[in-house]
């Protein structure tokens, strides 16, 4: 008997449970939805308190006239519309409500209701800014109050000629005016009616919030909507987690806590931080309708409902899959065995393999052959041939580099790799694997006459092992058009050192005394110390590299050439770039070691003077840097020409004395000019000697100035800088790399 009673207590109470469970459900029956034809979905509510999510969202149905009017009880306004649905210019949930109208002047008596107070503990509610100040009327002036630190208004007039806007799609100021609420969010706000300066005080004129659009084509009188006494606006809500502690979980989040309800996607919440507030609003996500604030109250729609969802895919069927639809084809019978296709399928694949092999092969194979002609063609066994047999050669750092080797090396010859371009081809930046870096120059077109002549010149080259000059590690004669290796020097060239104003290192007098001394070594070193003689043939700053401690290095022999012993001069046509080029030179075509010294000269002066070989900004008799510097040498006034970035710290001697020697140097005759091993010399003694410098150094004047050399369309005038400037090594020999008609 007692356990028959236990049994019917336990029944029981679970009993209850259920219902009050039920009872508590705000999507019950218990919880009235409506009032006067108005919807009130959840988390709003009209009756007991689990039908709406807590006071702020209570909603009052005023039956006491014959139609019901709903009210939201806190702040005792009637209720127009609630939107859960997100809309393109809205992101929150809204609600509209009536709001009264500010009036002067009209038949009615004046009004001034209250501001709009929003404000309390947890109040979720704010005015959105979908909502605009209207104002109606002559003379009238209109304002925004109770908003922090911000001024919002605007003036009305019925004289057009004072209207901004005029007759326009909006109300600019002619009979009305309007301004958007740009406050973010704001609480409390109320409405401000004045007249204008010198306006008519006796005039109806109304002013108020609304979120609808006015303009001068459809607004109606002031007296009209005085009458009328309300207008509608906006508000949005948002969900504050510090007032919502008994509240139960619902549709996307739980309002207790932060987390996402991840076990349904068929709705989305937005979260919002301002102002310390948690969630924001809740919308369903598309393909889904109802009221995400319910669990489960986001459903899917079927899309494929009807004869308007079947025809969705045209000839296949719709099939509704959660928030959207997938059309698929109408089954049909299978034609071909699976066996039949996958047998044909299978040979099909072996015979395409079998063909890509082959084609594969091939091209391999003609790779191959087509490397070993280029090696043929390019001279690779007579230069093999001569670093084999030379004796005491170089031979583990002038080496005969593999096509693969430089491919690896620059990563394909990778345009990102690149360092400059030039006329005579490309220079790439590459790492060997023994993790040396380099520069690898793929150079454009060489003749096949000159193929000889090239692989002497990169023998001689090789050979060639001194401190300031860029060091030839080897080549490759496996492509088209052999390419070069040359050490790396990260510095770029002397010229972009000596005339760009943006460069942040400072060029001193010291450090240009210096790297005068080592271009002098470098070419008096090629002249006369080398084994075989080498003239330069284009001594520029823009070919003296600087290397990571600004050290000089001469480089780019694209145009030198190696002489024998007893030989004087090469007779040859006239290269070079202008404002460095030897006068005597340039008339005879014979080319000696003092050409050289003549373009040294001009190195020289510039970096006395810091300005470039050619400008057009001085007189045109001293356009050319030489007849400039000559010029003021005669005049005595070379300390006035000198570079204005040393002209503190340099030591006048040794800038004089630098001088006389640069005057030497430019003399028109080849004869009076001294050697490179003199003026190296010469230079040592200068750097290295501060006392009685005039003793060592001859100036020897010359009555004749510099002769001018004219210009014709196949000379480079302008200072272009060549590929050496971009961190990249010199062109070996431009003649048999790159056959030219014009040499800048």
């Amino acid at each position: 008997m007692k356990n028959e009673r236990l049994l019917f207590c336990i029944l029981l109470s679970l009993l209850t449970l259920l219902i009050t469970a039920k009872n508590l459900d705000p999507s019950s029956s218990l919880c009235n939805r409506f009032c006067g034809g108005i919807s009130i979905p959840f988390p709003f509510g009209i009756g007991p308190k689990h039908c709406y999510l807590n006071g702020w969202y209570e909603v009052v149905c005023n039956t006491t006239t014959s139609l019901s009017t709903p009210f939201l009880s806190k702040i005792n306004r009637e209720l127009m519309s609630i939107r859960l649905r997100k809309t393109i210019d809205s992101t929150q949930g809204v609600f509209h409500i009536k709001s009264p109208v500010t009036s002067s002047g009209c038949s009615q008596r004046d009004e001034k209701p209250l501001p709009l107070n929003l404000t309390g503990k947890g109040s979720p509610f704010f005015i959105t800014q979908s909502n605009r100040l209207v104002s109606v009327g002559c003379d009238t002036r209109a304002l925004v109050t109770d908003l922090e630190s911000q001024i919002i208004g605007c003036e009305s007039s019925c004289d057009r000629n004072k209207s901004r806007l005029g007759l326009g799609k909006i109300c600019g100021g002619y009979r009305c005016c309007q301004a958007m609420i740009t406050a973010d969010r704001p609480q409390v706000i109320g409405v401000d009616l004045e007249s204008s300066a010198g306006g008519n005080t006796t005039l109806c004129k109304v002013a108020f919030l609304t979120k609808e659009t006015y303009s001068p084509a459809n607004v109606i009188q002031p007296e009209q909507i005085s009458s009328n006494g309300f207008t509608v606006i906006e508000l949005g809500w948002f969900f504050d987690a510090s007032v919502t502690q008994l509240a139960k979980p619902v549709g996307c989040f739980n309002l207790t806590g932060d987390d996402y309800d991840t076990s349904e996607s068929s709705c989305v919440c937005e979260y919002s931080y301002l102002s310390g507030f948690g969630h924001s609003s809740c919308f369903c996500n598309d393909g889904y309708e109802g009221n995400p604030y319910l669990q489960g109250g986001c459903v899917d729609i079927d899309e494929c409902e009807g004869e308007l969802g079947q025809s969705r895919c045209g000839g296949q069927t719709c099939v509704n899959v959660p928030g959207s639809f997938r059309c698929v084809p109408k089954k049909t019978e299978k034609i071909k065995p699976v066996i039949q296709g996958l047998v044909i399928g299978l040979t099909l694949l072996f015979l395409v393999l079998g063909i890509w092999g082959l084609i594969k092969l091939v091209k391999k194979k003609r790779k191959i052959i087509r490397k070993r002609e280029f090696f043929k063609r390019n001279g690779g066994l007579l230069l093999k041939q001569q670093l084999n047999t030379e004796e005491g050669g170089n031979v583990e750092t002038s080496r005969i580099f593999s096509s693969k080797e430089l491919e690896k090396a620059t990563d394909n010859f990778n345009k990102n790799r690149v360092l400059g371009q030039g006329g005579q081809g490309t220079v790439y930046k590459g790492m060997l694997v023994d993790g040396r870096i380099v520069a690898v120059k793929r150079s454009k077109v060489l003749d096949n006459d000159k193929v000889e002549e090239f692989i002497n010149e990169v023998h001689v080259l090789s050979q060639i092992n001194h401190r300031n000059i860029v060091k030839l590690m080897g080549c490759c004669l496996e492509t088209e058009v052999p390419i070069l290796v040359y050490e790396h020097i990260p510095n770029g060239d002397l010229f972009k050192r000596l005339h760009d104003d943006s460069d942040d290192y400072t060029m001193t007098w010291e450090v240009r005394l210096r790297i005068a001394v080592e271009i002098a070594g470098a070419l008096a070193y090629l002249h006369s110390a080398a084994s075989t003689p080498v003239y330069h043939r284009d001594v520029k700053t823009t070919n003296i590299l600087l290397d990571d401690k600004y050290r000089a290095k001469v480089s780019d022999f694209g145009t030198s050439r190696s002489i024998s012993i007893d030989q004087t001069h090469l007779t040859t046509h006239v290269a070079g770039t202008f404002g460095y080029l030897d006068p005597e030179y340039f008339q005879t075509s014979l080319f000696t070691d003092k050409s050289d010294v003549y373009s040294f000269g001009i190195v020289l002066v510039e970096l006395i003077t810091g300005e470039k070989p050619f400008s057009v900004v001085r007189l045109e008799e001293n356009r050319g840097l030489a007849s400039h510097f000559i010029e003021a040498m005669k005049e005595n006034r070379v300390l006035d020409i000198v570079d204005s970035r040393i002209k503190e710290e340099c030591k006048p001697e040794q800038v004089l004395a630098v001088a006389k020697l640069a005057r030497r140097c430019l003399s028109l005759k080849g004869k009076k000019r001294p050697s490179m091993r003199e003026v190296s010399s010469d230079l040592e003694k200068i750097r290295s000697s501060l006392e009685d410098l005039e003793v060592t150094i001859e100036e020897e004047e010359e009555e004749e100035m510099p002769m001018e050399i004219k210009i014709d369309d196949s000379w480079s005038v302008d200072m272009t800088v060549p590929t050496s400037l971009f961190d990249s090594s010199p062109k070996l020999d431009a003649r048999p790399l790159v056959p030219q008609r014009t040499w800048s």
